[in-house]
This record gives C-alpha cells, structure tokens and sequence, in this order.
C-alpha cells in the first residue's frame, strides 16, 4: 500500500479516480459571479457531524482553521458548528449559516442524503457548498475526502494477512459504519471485494451512528450467537468502534485480529499493545488544505481547476470538482514512520505508564 505523504500535498492529494461526468455536468464554478468576487474578508461556515470521534475537534477544525486564516492574511473567518451526530440539527444550523450571510459552507454531513435539501437552500442563497470528508446529495460545489473503496480494501487486507492460514478456520464479524453515511457504504464494499471468498462472514452489522457502545452491543450478540470458540477475526470499520468491540472480546476470553481505521490515540495504543491487529492512517492535514483552499477559492470567486484535479458523482450531481488523499495501513511496524514523523503524536503520547513496556517491546522510545 503506498504511503501518503504528509508533507507534499499536492502528490498526496492527487489520488487518481476515473473521472466521472463532464466538465459541462460539473457544479465546480463559484456561485457568485465575476464581479463580486470577495477580498480575504471572507466568511467560511464549517459544519462537523460529531464530536465523538477524535479526529474532528482535534485534526479537522482546527488544520481548516489554520489554513484558511493563512489563505486570506488572517482576514478570513471561519464560523463553526457541530451537529453532535443530529441531522435536523445540522439543518438547522446550515439555515443560520445563510442567515448569517456566510461566503461559503464547508460541510461534513450527518446523514447525506438529509442535507440534499440544505444545500440546495444555500445555493439558492448564492452560497457554495464543499463537501467534506462525505459526499453529501445536492448541488454541491467540490467535495474532498479519502479514497473510501481503498480504505476498506486496506482493511481486508490487513486482516487476511492477519489471520494468515486460520482465515477459514472459524468466522469473523464484520462490523460496518452507519448507514446514513456514504463512506460506510464504500468502507464495506471494498472490504468486502479483497474478503469475499475468502472468510466467512458469521454476522455482519451496520453500526447506528458509529457509536462504541453501539459496536459493543452488536458484539456481544455476534459472540452469543456465533460461540465465542467459532469467532477468528473482526472486521471494524473505525478505531472508535473497535474500542467497544475489543471491550466485548476481552470479556469473553477471545482475542482475535480486530481492524480499525482513523489512527485514533486510543487505537495507536491498543495496537502497541496488541488488542488491535491495525487502523488507517488518514493523513488529516491535506483533506483540510485541500477544503480550505477550495473554500476560499469559492468565495473569492475562483476557478477550481489549479486544485481539484479529480471529478466524482454523487447520487444527485455530476462531476463534482474534488481532491482525495491517499491512506496508509498502520500497524505496529510502521508507527514511528507515520503518525509520529508526521507529527500526528509523539512517542509520549502513545507511551503513557500503562503502554511503556509494549512500546519498548515495539522500539517506540
């Protein structure tokens, strides 16, 4: 699997997708015309699904904020909201951002398809829309995230190469995202192209709003039901759900490959200390140079073409304008040469009082 590069953005950012719809489908062009074009006094709304998972307060706002503040000489204002898993809130909160006469909204949504008729209301606002991370319904204007069919591919493979010869020996439990969210469903497609045929799936779940405890429950049912003795491996979409899920395996007595995905600390820690076999590295920083950048050029009235050098369709709109990064499988061999070099944590963050011994066993010093 290639390895992002953090540092360079525009080769990491440039992931080659076939291009899907024509330049004349594309909703990529500013929503305001040439002659109001905005200096760097911009407003950019800024709209995260949740604050459960790590990586949005964390990474996300903040890398968006920094950048569009460097974008526009530190004139440009980033105005933010997170809808806390909620989509009618989230609604609510893209009518207060076209009250409040935002430049253009950068959107992570809650639930897709919901946001479609949100984004339609700020279009006819003269507000354009970047999807971020998810790719959200409507006429949005440029979209930017990670190369999902991969992240569930990278996460198959991870996992066979786990389970080695026993990959057929027992069962694995596959537990899937949210099915309000579209990247769940390209996680669980492209994981399921590199395992189909090749394990045998026991139970699989779509996971209600991403939720540990959620995944915890669904896991209990799947050892209750499969046997605790007939359970190899586990398929988890993402680091928060593979927490719930490791929780559930302990208890039972199992230990079993378990995959994860967004390089949370809590997932990095658990993989030193071998509870979790692997996430996916998702480098942050170009997904939110990448949203920014567009952002700002859609405010200011600019063409996206020196950015958004790929074309995507969403259910409802083709040729979207849109950038996808590269991902990377993290496993315990390669930790010092991700998140650590690129200064996602240091080695004292992961090597608390608790992990000390399995770092050192790990050559993380």
């Amino acid at each position: 699997m290639r390895r992002a590069a953090f540092a360079v953005a525009a080769g990491a950012m440039a992931v080659s997708l076939a291009a899907c719809g024509s330049a004349k489908e594309s909703s990529g062009g500013a929503s305001k015309s040439a002659d109001t074009k905005k200096g760097d006094a911009i407003k950019v709304g800024l709209l995260l699904p949740e604050n459960q998972t790590a990586r949005y307060e964390k990474f996300d706002r903040p890398l968006i904020e920094k950048k569009v503040s460097e974008l526009t000489n530190g004139k440009g204002k980033v105005v933010y909201a997170n809808a806390k898993q909620d989509a009618t809130l989230q609604s609510q909160q893209v009518e207060t951002m076209i009250t409040n006469k935002v430049d253009v909204l950068v959107i992570d949504a809650v639930d897709a398809a919901a946001i479609k008729n949100s984004v339609q209301k700020a279009k006819d606002a003269g507000i354009p829309v970047v999807a971020y991370d998810r790719l959200a319904q409507g006429p949005i204007s440029a979209y930017t995230s990670f190369d999902n069919e991969t992240v569930g591919k990278t996460q198959g493979e991870a996992l066979l190469k786990a389970l080695g010869s026993k990959a057929k020996s027992g069962k694995i439990v596959m537990m899937n995202g949210s099915s309000t969210d579209p990247n769940a469903a390209q996680f669980k497609k492209g994981a399921h192209e590199v395992l189909d045929g090749k394990v045998k799936v026991g139970k699989e779940y779509d996971t209600k709003e991403w939720k540990p405890e959620n995944a915890n429950s669904n896991m209990e049912g799947a050892i209750s039901a499969l046997g605790k003795k007939n359970i190899v491996g586990v398929y988890s979409a993402n680091d928060g759900m593979a927490g719930g899920i490791i929780t559930a395996l302990k208890q039972a007595g199992i230990s079993v490959p378990v995959t994860g995905q967004d390089a949370e600390l809590a997932g990095v820690q658990r993989i030193v200390a071998g509870s979790q076999f692997m996430s996916v590295y998702k480098p942050y920083a170009p997904e939110a140079a990448a949203a920014a950048e567009m952002a700002v050029d859609l405010a200011q009235g600019k063409s996206l073409d020196s950015v958004a050098k790929d074309k995507v369709d969403s259910p409802t709109t083709k040729g979207v304008p849109s950038v996808l990064v590269a991902v990377t499988s993290l496993t315990k061999d390669n930790i010092k040469d991700t998140v650590v070099k690129d200064g996602v944590y240091t080695i004292a963050d992961i090597c608390t009082a608790q992990y000390k011994a399995a770092c050192a066993k790990a050559g993380l010093k």
